[in-house]
């Protein structure tokens, strides 16, 4: 039975690379430092073990009683299960999770540099170069996720996080999903003019979704605005479902770039490069030719952007946790007994 008046949690172990756990650790080991960002029934804050200071991590915390559907659910579960099964530089570590009778909890690896849409938003478009270095670390997260048969299905510039180093690491699996036999999805999820014409119109769809929205972040981060957007969704949908074959690209695009956008943006699905042989056909294409991808595998590569990451006495901090948790309701009904 939960104590109304403490956090009572329960906690599934995952060790870390260098052996450590976290089975001795609930939330009142750790000092909240500020708030990362809000979710529809979430919210993200930087936290750090009050026994080190050094030792920081992004704390997601979802209140179950704004968890209503069962699709929702679903989501939530299947996030928690992909995230404890992957283990790569190029994707967001989940080091635990905790749960009790209010919310559930999510100890992940802390990305301090901030995220790609940010980065344009502030700078405009970036330079080759940069957006390579990007998109060789996105192209490594998604050579963990296919071959494992799991599918992304929310690839953007706000998915991808910057850590400490200016390292890019994927992150943002609530729509992620791994496959059945028939190597097929038919749920619409995603994020408006990312989603490839497949899922708009409700075909069904595999990996290759994750192929399209690469596609559409390559073209967001050379030329600094996405491909499709606008505020009526409809003529968003009608642009995309008409491809981008014919369309004129801005001159921040060279030529190889635009040919791989063009590649991995095909309305067939199956003409996608990277379809037939995984994404190691598109790491051989033009645009990557000379691209160091063993200094980028073994960390030695210079990131094009250093962040610039507050120490932790900027942060100032509060070893309470937000008074949404006391405020949220109780939920024993046990939909998150695998959670």
């Amino acid at each position: 039975m939960v104590n109304e008046g403490h956090f009572d949690l329960y906690i599934i172990n995952r060790a870390d690379e260098d052996g450590s756990a976290f089975g001795e650790t609930s939330l009142c080991s750790f000092q909240v430092l500020c708030n990362l960002g809000e979710g529809q029934y979430s919210h993200t804050q930087l936290v750090h073990l009050k026994s080190d200071s050094s030792c920081k991590f992004a704390l997601k915390t979802m209140r179950k009683q704004l968890i209503e559907s069962p699709g929702q659910r679903e989501r939530i579960l299947a996030e928690k299960h992909i995230l404890m099964d992957l283990q790569s530089p190029f994707i967001v570590r989940l080091h635990c999770t905790y749960k009790d009778a209010r919310c559930l909890y999510m100890l992940m690896e802390a990305c301090e540099g901030g995220d790609l849409w940010s980065l344009v938003r502030e700078r405009g478009s970036l330079q080759d170069d940069a957006v390579r270095f990007y998109a060789a670390s996105v192209l490594e997260a998604l050579h963990v996720l296919h071959p494992k048969d799991i599918v992304h299905r929310d690839l953007k510039p706000e998915n991808v996080l910057l850590d400490q180093r200016g390292y890019a690491k994927l992150t943002g699996f609530g729509c992620a999903k791994k496959l059945g036999s028939l190597h097929r999805a038919w749920s619409f999820c995603g994020s408006v003019g990312y989603q490839p014409p497949e899922v708009i119109l409700h075909q069904g769809h595999g990996l290759s979704v994750d192929l399209w929205a690469l596609g559409m972040l390559l073209y967001e981060l050379l030329s600094g605005s996405p491909l499709f957007s606008g505020s009526e969704q409809l003529k968003v949908y009608t642009a995309a479902l008409k491809g981008i074959d014919e369309l004129e690209f801005p001159k921040t695009i060279s030529r190889t770039a635009a040919h791989l956008i063009k590649s991995l943006c095909r309305l067939n699905p199956s003409e996608r490069l990277g379809q037939r042989n995984g994404v190691k056909d598109i790491c051989k294409h033009m645009w990557f030719e000379g691209f160091d991808w063993e200094g980028l595998q073994k960390g030695t590569m210079t990131p094009p952007v250093i962040p610039n990451v507050p120490c932790v006495s900027d942060h100032g901090g509060s070893s309470l946790l937000p008074e949404t948790h006391i405020e949220a309701a109780l939920d024993n009904s046990g939909w998150d007994i695998d959670f």
